[in-house]
């Protein structure tokens, strides 16, 4: 079953990177904040008319899956935000590079989190990603971090807490709930934030053209709804750091999607910042896991 939750992740990374340049396009026509309120507002109402049917059975879920399930909410909308704010003053590559980071946290935090030694294949597969992806996305810039990169630091920690909350709330095996509780809370805190900072000017400020509603409703069910439930399903099999290593093929998938689609250059850093984020793969998979290495509670 470790396989197939591997392959599942791969799949979330292959819809999260094919996705990217429609987000891209998306927020020309309204600010982040907006374009991310709405897309997790749609996902959470699909979420929530396929189990209108099944409250009684929410109601009765294990505690565990609403306290974690909240938990990873908080997470995924924070980090959103703290990404978001940090874009402000920093550039496209470091925001990518930096957030990169849960990579090779997830591991070290993991082992607090569950109270184990870090397996040395995640370890290092997770730093060859991680390597990788500097690859990929540094552009020479300076290595002093600026507000909007500290900002995309914490983004990367708060991602790492994601993943390892969901691994928490994936051992009591609800997937449903988990899944729609995480992109509510999400949704909540985007609207909050718009709601803080000014709900008018970014409602004046958005188009609403049909090239928005198009980004909304494919980046709201297909890259949140379907791939949210998909990660918790999977993360039942598997471990955090395996899991944060698959998500490492988000920008390989990105990349190639803004070549075949946008027409735009791959050069040869793209190429070996690919081969060493499958690298690190492949050290992982190169030995299959004993355990699913999280426990229920």
């Amino acid at each position: 079953m470790s396989r197939y939750a591997d392959v599942t992740l791969a799949l979330i990374a292959l819809i999260w990177g094919t996705t990217f340049v429609i987000v891209k396009e998306a927020i020309r026509e309204a600010p982040s904040a907006m374009f991310l309120a709405l897309r997790f507002t749609l996902a959470a109402g699909a979420l929530g008319l396929l189990l209108a049917g099944q409250m009684g059975r929410i109601r009765r879920a294990a505690g565990g899956s609403w306290r974690w399930g909240t938990v990873a909410g908080i997470f995924l909308g924070a980090g959103y935000l703290l990404q978001t704010w940090g874009l402000e003053t920093t550039t496209a590559s470091r925001s990518a590079f930096l957030t990169s980071l849960y990579i090779v946290l997830v591991p070290f935090a993991g082992a607090i989190v569950y109270r184990n030694v870090p397996r040395w294949r995640e370890v290092s597969g997770a730093l060859v990603a991680t390597g990788g992806m500097a690859l990929m996305s540094w552009q020479g810039e300076t290595l002093s971090l600026n507000r909007g990169d500290w900002l995309t630091v914490g983004c990367a920690v708060v991602f790492a807490g994601h993943i390892l909350a969901v691994g928490k709330a994936a051992g009591f095996g609800d997937t449903a709930l988990v899944s729609l509780l995480q992109i509510a809370v999400s949704a909540v805190l985007f609207w909050g934030l718009l709601g803080w900072t000014g709900l008018e000017p970014a409602w004046a400020a958005t188009r609403w053209t049909g090239g928005l509603a198009r980004a909304v409703v494919l980046t709201g069910l297909g890259a949140t709804a379907l791939t949210f439930v998909l990660q918790t399903w999977a993360q039942q099999y598997t471990t955090p750091s395996r899991a944060s290593l698959m998500f490492a093929l988000e920008p390989v998938f990105g990349a190639l999607t803004a070549w075949w689609w946008a027409g735009e250059t791959l050069g040869i850093a793209a190429f070996g910042g690919a081969a060493m984020i499958l690298l690190g793969i492949l050290i992982v998979e190169m030995k299959p896991e004993t355990s699913s290495g999280h426990p229920s509670s």
